[in-house]
């Protein structure tokens, strides 16, 4: 691999809710009541290499989006670090840190509820690059117009409220307000996922030509595999919380190592599998509130050992430039 332009380091957070007043009394007088713990992220290192597209997959609930909120800088971690360019945020000087900020992108699922209802497209667009001295205010106008072009929106549009436009122009918005700062690296947090087919494709396309012509860097996020497998040279599966699986794409749809790898790449549907009988992955997708011990997968694996209930695996190099979280490799 080459040099990681990103480097997750054990990284886990941890929402807590807190007790209340009535909460607090009660369990003073005896009830059993606590706070709640949700462990959204559990430990997750990964390396996404500069100009690479790193697909990030999983079950809804895994932690993909709370991971990527952390890699923008959206929301802090519990525990463990984050290097973006060999530096780690958290002792970066403050020009540093901003630079970083801008450089990091984040394009979010839901395009109309991530734009503000009340601003135009030209001032969506232009106001993050005038206020941080990219552009002058004179320049934005005709900046704006730059930036919808590349995207593919026509600039006699840009005095429009987000509300007049459909979903896939939206999200065409939505990137283009990410790329007006001028970033290198974009977390794509499911951004294809609300949109028609038809539009995905358009979108999809959009992305690998603004790579190609920005030296972008990608995460993408999804639970759409087809997608993932298109759009993706390397894939990370997570599972409630934990990295489980890491390979090149082909590698893994080829030959997936970890079973909860298996159970989701055998319910892909595929035109050269006709007549194929899809069963869901067994059980339900344990809460973060009370996740299971050792494995988290070992409640559903058909695998499971005794070993599982009880000790962690750790996401070990199983083959060269690939990664798995199972005991199963540990076998002779």
């Amino acid at each position: 691999m080459s040099e990681a332009m990103l480097h997750v380091d054990n990284l886990t957070r941890n929402f807590v809710k807190r007790l209340d007043l009535a909460a607090k009394l009660a369990q003073k007088f005896g009830a059993d009541v606590r706070e709640e713990v949700v462990h959204a992220v559990d430990g997750v290192t990964l390396q996404i290499p500069k100009g690479g597209v790193v697909g990030l997959v999983g079950e809804s609930g895994c932690g993909k989006s709370t991971l990527g909120r952390m890699i923008a800088g959206i929301i802090p971690p519990t525990s463990g670090s984050i290097s973006y360019k060999g530096t780690d945020l958290t002792k970066m000087s403050s020009a540093e840190f901003r630079r970083a900020a801008l450089e990091i992108q984040m394009i979010f699922q839901d395009p109309f509820a991530s734009l503000n209802p009340r601003m135009r497209v030209l001032d969506i667009i232009g106001e993050a690059p005038v206020m941080h001295g990219i552009i002058k205010s004179a320049e934005m106008e005709d900046y704006v117009c730059d930036v919808m072009q590349r995207v593919g929106l026509d600039p006699e549009y840009r005095r429009r409220y987000p509300h007049q436009f459909s979903g896939g122009q939206r999200q065409r918005i939505g990137i283009a307000r990410a790329l007006a700062v001028k970033p290198e690296f974009l977390v794509c947090d499911e951004a294809i996922a609300a949109l028609d087919v038809s539009i995905q494709a358009q979108v999809i396309n959009l992305f690998m030509d603004l790579r190609t012509e920005l030296d972008l860097t990608y995460l993408f996020i999804s639970h759409d595999l087809s997608v993932v497998e298109h759009i993706s040279a390397r894939v990370v599966i997570m599972y409630l919380g934990r990295v489980v699986e890491v390979a090149e794409t082909d590698a893994l749809f080829e030959a997936p190592n970890h079973p909860y790898t298996q159970a989701l790449l055998n319910e892909v549907p595929r035109l050269d599998q006709r007549g194929t009988d899809y069963t869901p992955v067994k059980g339900e997708i344990p809460s973060p509130l009370d996740p299971p011990p050792g494995c988290h997968f070992h409640p559903r694996c058909p695998h499971a050992m005794a070993r599982c209930s009880t000790e962690r695996p750790v996401l070990r190099e199983i083959a060269p430039d690939r990664w798995s979280a199972c005991h199963l490799n540990d076998a002779p």
